[in-house]
């Protein structure tokens, strides 16, 4: 089953005071009719800005201070000397060493949503003996900026340092969520209008030893408050070869990552779309899981997406980053704006992991009630209902499921919901993380251009 803690809890209880009344009176408004297209709703579409740095160009544009842009097959950003050394203290560990490091600072990206959200999200290769950390700074609304907020500090293993989000860290106008930048009182009207990205990339001293960063990027957001969202109309039937896992097979497995296999549903979300893509790790990135559980490589996704500040392996950009350590694949956070933007997706072949909360009585078929919840979505009936290999089945036969179209958009796209106890919490709102190769088919390309992701 998912974890019956989500990891947008924290989140949930510092905007759940601002929903209030007004947000009783948006649930009865937010009813609709089915439609192709609502001018009267509200666009989540128009909601959401993405913006990625990935070729050559925007490795150049930026402002580096010690990296340098490479070309070739996939254009990066790597160490080409180092600025200095510092010490960095492993706050999991204790572990204090030196490293080298040098820096990139994007260009100022104006968004073109005014945002109450930030989800930045990266693909690198950190080889051992390298790490990097990213880090977001915003212009808001009112004319001052935030501080340079760490979205992350991250590597491929877990041999140099441990990966982990930062917590604690407010200018007492917004605040870091394990990875999302969040205005803390949206309801009065600040909004976050432009940002920078800053890389730092680390290595150990006197090394030759670089990460490469292929993209950094991040979606900004202003969802609309709404615990109902307009009905769709179905426009395709069609389901892709998606493998199947369950993450209660690995119930009571390695609980030092998240308490096991019943948490585990973010990393074995991804390990289905990584193989749907045609990549696994090697049975030497295997040789540590212990050679009698089934599915091994479930548990690898689980201990190299872990997050040791969150204590949880369902950090969305860490999903992704580690989607992005196989050969030529691109990974991103983003929103979506609607069961037709997924449909375009899988009408060119990509699938798509959603985050979803929902009671037991909201979602038929599912047997369950969560506060936080990963699975794939991997096509639709001819009847237009959803196809989803969910994780939080009894076994991998038992992973596919279809469930109603109408309820499973509203779980997946409101952004207000109430709890068993009728309290206001909320909703993801389209999150979702999209896997997809360094080289799309065209057809791939203008879906994911449709979209703003290319």
């Amino acid at each position: 089953m998912p974890s019956p803690t989500s990891r947008r809890t924290v989140l949930t209880a510092a905007i759940a005071a601002a929903a209030g009344a007004g947000a009783l009176s948006s649930a009865a408004s937010a009813a609709a009719a089915p439609s192709r297209t609502r001018p009267d709703a509200p666009s989540v579409a128009s909601s959401v800005d993405n913006r990625f740095w990935t070729t050559y160009t925007d490795w150049r544009c930026g402002s580096g201070a010690g990296t340098r842009a490479v070309a070739g097959r996939r254009a990066g950003l790597v160490i080409g000397h180092p600025l200095g050394r510092t010490e960095y203290t492993d706050p999991h560990t204790g572990t204090t060493a030196a490293w080298e490091y040098a820096t990139w600072t994007s260009p100022v990206h104006r968004s073109t949503v005014p945002a109450t959200e930030v989800i930045a999200s990266w693909n690198a290769d950190t080889p051992a003996g390298t790490w990097i950390q990213i880090e977001l700074r915003g212009g808001y609304s009112d004319g001052t900026e935030t501080p340079w907020y760490v979205m992350g500090r991250w590597a491929a293993g877990d041999g140099d340092i441990r990966r982990t989000s930062v917590d604690d860290q407010t200018d007492g106008k917004s605040s870091i969520w394990t990875d999302t930048f969040s205005v803390d009182d949206a309801t009065g009207g600040l909004r976050l209008l432009s940002y920078r990205l800053r890389l730092t990339l680390y290595r150990r001293p006197e090394t030759r030893l670089t990460p490469t960063v292929w993209r950094i990027g991040a979606m900004a957001s202003d969802i609309p408050d709404r615990f109902t969202v307009p009905a769709s109309v179905p426009g395709l039937a069609r389901e892709l070869p998606v493998p199947r896992y369950s993450q209660n097979v690995h119930v009571g497995q390695y609980p030092e990552y998240d308490n096991g296999g019943e948490a585990w549903c973010s990393p074995t979300s991804s390990q289905m779309i990584i193989e749907y893509w045609g990549r696994k790790p090697s049975a030497d990135d295997l040789a540590w899981v212990k050679p009698e559980l089934e599915d091994p490589q479930v548990c690898h996704a689980a201990r190299f997406t872990y997050d040791n500040q969150y204590e949880g392996c369902g950090n969305w950009p860490f999903n992704a980053a580690y989607a992005a350590t196989y050969e030529d694949m691109n990974a991103v956070v983003t929103r979506l704006g609607s069961l037709e933007d997924l449909e375009t997706l899988v009408r060119a072949g990509i699938p798509a992991i959603t985050s979803q909360s929902f009671l037991k009585t909201e979602l038929t078929g599912a047997g369950y009630g969560t506060s936080g919840h990963l699975m794939t979505v991997i096509g639709f009936t001819e009847d237009g209902d959803v196809i989803a290999n969910d994780p939080a089945s009894p076994s991998n036969e038992a992973v596919r499921h279809v469930y109603l179209r109408r309820e499973w958009e509203n779980i997946w796209l409101r952004t207000k919901r109430y709890d068993a106890n009728g309290q206001v919490r909320s909703g993801t709102g389209g999150v979702c993380y999209l896997y997809w190769p360094a080289r799309p088919t065209a057809g791939q390309r203008r879906a994911l251009r449709s979209l703003g992701l290319v």
